[in-house]
């Protein structure tokens, strides 16, 4: 039977005492001051960068270039890496899991059939059409209606949110072995509206009103969340149910498959799918990477005991997928470990009538993304709170956290301004001059000749540039393969636009992940408060 609650009920234990930091007492640096971290080095960077490339032109130039050359490296990486992880999926897509448990098993193992999932879906404002499509793919899972429970978690803040449930409930209780429902309330005291909340009061709910009151065995229950529009691999549940069942550790890991933005690809405008092809490249590049730590994204799974002796998900937190992590990682002692599942889902991309506005949403979202910016302070924080944790791991995990963010930021300022502003203000370091290459009768050699006698940065400057673009396009070519089939074949607008992106790509960066990312970093220096936002995804085939 469905469950909801629309008054709040008395907390968990895990719940009471429980500070801005999640689970421990405030931290003797305050939170605003962590918070503004990244913040604070981006617009350092931009300060020294205007000063230097003044005073000093040429060390400001070099330091661009090294920028530029380790983000070039990157892109090199994470094409081998691309294409590891693209071999590792076929793999796993032609294993049959269920006999390699039989063949795996041992004397720790979990039965297979003992194993259950809860598959929380938090729902706000989404439509009907793409609910139905994500619960429709959830059950084409194997076992579905005697191994996964469904959670869906409404927000009272949806006008017939309840109403919508209830439908839902009617459609779908008979493919699952339980379908349940909560109502989260809006306004309640220390909370912000996200998903966070939202999650920690369904699990709350659910330990209440099924747990407790049915005396349910938590051990072998996986916890999954899942965005509303995510559509899992057919063998996703399958595989989990391997790695939790096989895992002793199982109560000390996270899984977490690749995601591809493929969900509504032919909706995208052709312009920004170069977007989402850089997006889904480097989120399977993380994942297949020895040489990279890979985080939770999006839709993750871990084990409901694991939750439960982290303090369930915190009420005041935008991006609750590396929060969640660095809280399990503290309350075991740093024990925890992402595990990888190599099976891909789809993941809707946001969508506009028009370039302007899917600029715009594609905007709105990063910086929602960027709002876990945060989590830089906040693992200091718990480093602060928990000296005993304080080890070569703990540095490697707030090193990982740091490096995308600090990266995206004051990283990103030194790269665009580091490379351009001294020109403007010392316009003969320029490798080239204008009249020159106009005079010249070879002007190839007039530019090879020009980049040969300059300083050694513009030189890694052009090869950096050109090793990005290379590697853009071989991220475009893996990423057609991959593509779920077009309905309809290509127009030759559709494909002169798609092409233009590939050049017009650093472009697009800065309005969609460049500008919002500094954006939320400013807002976190200054103490101004985000609201969640859905962003338009069209479904339309």
């Amino acid at each position: 039977m469905p469950y909801t609650s629309s008054n709040p009920r008395p907390p968990r234990p895990s719940d009471v005492g429980r500070s801005l930091w999640g689970g421990a007492p405030l931290p003797p640096i305050p939170e605003r001051f962590l918070d503004g971290i990244p913040g604070f080095f981006a617009w350092l960077a931009l300060l020294v960068s205007i000063a230097s490339a003044v005073a000093f032109p040429l060390t400001l130039m070099l330091t661009a270039a090294l920028v530029a050359t380790y983000t070039a490296f990157r892109f090199f990486l994470a094409g081998i890496a691309n294409a590891m992880g693209i071999r590792r999926i076929k793999e796993w897509e032609a294993t049959d899991w269920y006999r390699k448990y039989l063949q795996d098993k041992g004397s720790k193992s979990l039965d297979w059939n003992s194993v259950h999932h809860l598959v929380i879906i938090p729902i706000y404002n989404e439509s009907m059409k793409i609910l139905i499509r994500t619960l429709d793919q959830l059950s084409l899972q194997e076992n579905a209606t005697t191994q996964i429970s469904v959670l869906l978690a409404m927000e009272a803040a949806e006008p017939d949110s309840y109403q919508k449930a209830q439908s839902l409930h009617r459609q779908f209780a008979g493919h699952f072995a339980n379908m349940y429902f909560t109502v989260h309330p809006r306004g309640l005291i220390g909370e912000m509206q996200c998903k966070s909340a939202n999650l920690a009061w369904a699990i709350n709910r659910f330990f209440d009103n099924i747990v407790d009151d049915e005396g349910l065995d938590v051990e072998n229950y996986v916890l999954t969340t899942m965005d509303a529009d995510t559509r899992w691999h057919d063998k996703h549940f399958a595989a989990l149910t391997y790695h939790f069942a096989i895992n002793e550790n199982r109560h000390r890991a996270f899984w977490q498959a690749p995601i591809r933005y493929h969900g509504n690809i032919w909706q995208v405008n052709p312009l920004m799918r170069i977007i989402n092809t850089y997006a889904t490249a480097f989120e399977l590049a993380y994942l297949a990477a020895p040489w990279w730590m890979a985080m939770p994204m999006s839709s993750y799974s871990l084990s409901l005991k694991l939750l439960e002796q982290s303090g369930n998900w915190d009420t005041d937190v935008i991006a609750d997928e590396w929060h969640m992590l660095i809280k399990a990682y503290f309350a075991t002692g740093g024990q925890v470990k992402l595990e990888h599942i190599y099976l891909p889902f789809l993941a809707d991309s946001t969508t506009g009538s028009n370039i302007f506005e899917s600029i715009k949403n594609r905007y709105s979202q990063t910086l929602r993304h960027a709002w876990g910016s945060k989590e830089v302070g906040y693992m200091l924080a718990k480093l602060i709170e928990n000296p005993q944790v304080v080890s070569f791991s703990s540095f490697k995990l707030l090193l990982r956290i740091a490096h995308d963010i600090l990266l995206a930021g004051a990283g990103w300022i030194i790269l665009t301004v580091g490379s351009q502003l001294p020109v403007f203000f010392h316009p003969k370091i320029a490798p080239i001059k204008v009249d020159g290459l106009l005079a010249a009768g070879d002007k190839l050699t007039y530019v090879m000749d020009g980049f040969a006698a300059s300083h050694p940065a513009w030189a890694l400057l052009a090869v950096s540039g050109i090793v990005m673009l290379v590697l853009v396009v071989v991220f475009q070519v893996q990423d057609y393969r991959i593509r779920p089939p077009r309905v309809s074949p290509y127009t030759f607008g559709e494909s002169v636009l798609e092409l233009l992106s590939i050049p017009f790509m650093l472009l697009l960066t800065l309005f969609v992940v460049a500008l919002p990312t500094l954006v939320a970093q400013t807002r976190l220096l200054l103490g101004i408060p985000l609201q969640f936002i859905v962003t338009e995804k069209s479904t339309e085939k």
